[in-house]
Order: structure tokens, then C-alpha cells, then sequence
């Protein structure tokens, strides 16, 4: 079903830049009650240098890779295949609007699971380090992608 000797695989990095519109628009979208997410005043009166970004934003951003898709291409794994599986965000220090990140992809695990009726499964785990532009670590992101069979 799959092959896991693309274990270890490095997905092609990229660059994103942290959009005070976005923050507000994620901030709103998601229910976030606390202004330091979409206010810039109320975020400064809290110490911070711009709006704080909300927890799970940066997957958003994720998103965003110009090769988004890659690892699904490489497997050659159908959009139509894939199911959310699970998702995990190991924070590291704040994200800002106006913060350059950069995206490190790597394909951490492939596997199979099998059920007793003798249904299959496949499972896809990409990590992710997220860091700022001067290399500091911010974020270590895991996702994990169910994968029908064909």
C-alpha cells in the first residue's frame, strides 16, 4: 500500500510571513476571546511586540508550502484517499505577526494497520520544525494523515 522507504524523505522547505490580518482573521474565525489575537493595542498592554499568534495557526501556514501536497505526489497517494488523522504542536516561544518562519518537513513514519476482518489502513507522518528567520526553533508540528486503500 505504501512504501516506507520514503521514511527520512525531506520535503522541500518554505517561507512564510506572519500577517497581522490573518492572525485577526484565524483569531475570529476560531473563537478566540482574548484580544491579545486581534488587537494590536491590547497585545502591546500585555508585553507582546504585535498580536500573539493563536494556538494551531501556524498549520495554516503550513498550508501555504508551494509544493503543498508533495509528500502525497511522492507516495502517489489520490486526494481522495486521505483522511485527517491526527494532528500535535509542540511550542518552543511566541509567534508574532509580522515573524518570518521557516517550514522543515521531513516524512517521519509510515505504517500499516491492519484489522482483524483484514481491512487496511495506511498512516503518513510528517514532522515539521518550525523556526524563525534567525534559526530559533518555535514550534515542532506532527501530523498524521490516514490513508485508504486504492
Amino acid at each position: 500500500m505504501l512504501d516506507s522507504r520514503h521514511i527520512g524523505h525531506v520535503l522541500t522547505p518554505h517561507r512564510a510571513v506572519v500577517e497581522a490580518g490573518r492572525l485577526r482573521f484565524f483569531a475570529k474565525a476560531t473563537g478566540q476571546s482574548d484580544p491579545v489575537y486581534f488587537d494590536q493595542a491590547a497585545a502591546e498592554a500585555a508585553g507582546y511586540p504585535a498580536l500573539l499568534a493563536p494556538p494551531t495557526f501556524l498549520f495554516c501556514l503550513e498550508l501555504d508550502a508551494p509544493q503543498r501536497g508533495e509528500a502525497y505526489r511522492l507516495l502517489d497517494i489520490g486526494f481522495q484517499r486521505i483522511l485527517h488523522g491526527e494532528q500535535r504542536f509542540d511550542y518552543r516561544g511566541p509567534v508574532f505577526a509580522g515573524d518570518v518562519l521557516d517550514y522543515a518537513s521531513r516524512i517521519a513514519d509510515i505504517y500499516v494497520k491492519r484489522s482483524r476482518s483484514g481491512g487496511e489502513l495506511g498512516f503518513l507522518e510528517i514532522e515539521t520544525t518550525v523556526s524563525k528567520a534567525d534559526g530559533q526553533a518555535v514550534a515542532e508540528l506532527r501530523r498524521i494523515t490516514v490513508v485508504r486503500p486504492a
